[in-house]
C-alpha cells in the first residue's frame, strides 16, 4: 500500500530523476500502461494530494527522448528578475525580451489560480516561490517539472493564444509576477518551470519562434472545458508571428532550448 507520504516523496524523486523507471519508484510495471513507450517517451504520472482542498488527480506530461534542441542559443543579458530589479532586457538569438516586474496590486491573468506552494498566489510571488512549485486551480493540483526534467522537454499538440483582452489594461500580472505583454513573445504552460524558454514551431506552416514561458495555463473554462487539453497558450504577438492569430489554434511542436551566456 502506498501511503500519502510515500506517494509525495516518490513523486518528488521521480520528477527530479526522469530517467528512473516507474517500477523502481512505485512497484508498478510500466508495461501495464498502454500509453507508455519506453523507446520513445518518458511519461510522468504525477499524483499529488493537496491537503487544503485540492482533489487527488493524475496529471501526465511528456518528455521525449531525443527531442532536445541541439542548437545552443546565445543569451546576452540576465533573463531572470532578481530581487530589487524592476526591469530587464536581454536577447536570445535574434529575439529581444523586455521583462517588467508587475506591481503587486495588479490583476492576475489567471484569477482561477487559488494558491502556489500552499500559500496565496501573490505571497508566493513576493517570496519567490513560484518556479517549479505546485499550485492549485479550481480544486486541482498541478505539479510542474523540475529544471532538470525540463531540459529534455519536447511535445507536440494544440496551441492557442490569449491576452487580447489585456491590450488596453496596464499592469496585468503573470503567475510569476511579471507584467503581461500581449504583443510580446511569451507563453503560459501548466508544467514548465517559470520562467523558461522554448522554441515553438507551427507545424502547419513551419514558422518557428522562441518564447519566454512566464505564466500558467491553459486551464478548462465553462465555455470550453477541452481547453485544458491544449499544451501551450501563447501571447497574441507570438500567435501573429506563428501565423495562427486569426484561426485561434494550431498544431505545434514545443521544445526546450539550451541557453549559453555570451557576455
Amino acid at each position: 500500500m502506498i501511503t500519502t507520504k510515500r506517494l509525495l516523496d516518490s513523486t518528488r524523486n521521480l520528477l527530479r530523476s526522469p530517467g528512473t523507471p516507474v517500477r523502481s519508484r512505485f512497484g508498478i510495471d510500466p508495461r501495464h500502461f498502454p500509453w507508455t513507450n519506453s523507446h520513445a517517451t518518458i511519461l510522468f504520472l504525477v499524483s499529488i494530494i493537496f491537503l487544503s482542498g485540492c482533489s487527488l488527480v493524475i496529471l501526465p506530461y511528456e518528455v521525449t527522448k531525443g527531442a532536445v534542441n541541439t542548437c545552443v542559443w546565445a543569451v546576452k543579458g540576465t533573463y531572470e528578475l532578481t530581487a530589487g530589479a524592476a526591469k530587464i532586457v536581454y536577447t536570445v538569438g535574434k529575439y529581444t525580451f523586455v521583462v517588467v516586474r508587475a506591481p503587486m496590486e495588479a490583476t492576475l491573468t489567471h484569477k482561477e489560480i487559488e494558491s502556489i506552494d500552499g500559500m496565496p498566489v501573490k505571497e508566493a510571488i513576493r517570496q519567490g516561490r513560484v518556479k517549479d512549485s505546485p499550485y492549485c486551480v479550481n480544486g486541482r493540483m498541478y505539479y510542474p517539472m523540475s529544471l532538470k526534467a525540463a531540459e529534455s522537454y519536447g511535445e507536440t499538440g494544440i496551441a492557442s493564444w490569449y491576452g487580447e483582452e489585456t491590450v488596453k489594461k496596464n499592469g496585468v500580472m503573470t503567475a510569476n509576477g511579471e507584467t503581461f505583454d500581449p504583443k510580446g513573445f511569451s507563453a503560459a504552460h501548466k508544467y514548465l518551470p517559470l520562467p523558461y524558454h522554448v522554441q515553438v514551431t507551427n507545424l502547419e506552416n513551419s514558422r518557428s519562434i522562441v518564447v519566454r514561458v512566464n505564466d500558467r495555463g491553459p486551464f478548462p473554462d465553462n465555455r470550453n472545458p477541452l481547453s485544458q487539453d491544449r499544451i501551450i497558450d501563447l501571447s497574441m504577438g507570438a500567435a501573429k508571428e506563428l501565423g495562427f492569430y486569426k484561426k485561434g489554434t494550431a498544431m505545434v511542436k514545443v521544445e526546450a532550448i539550451p541557453l549559453a551566456r555570451v557576455d
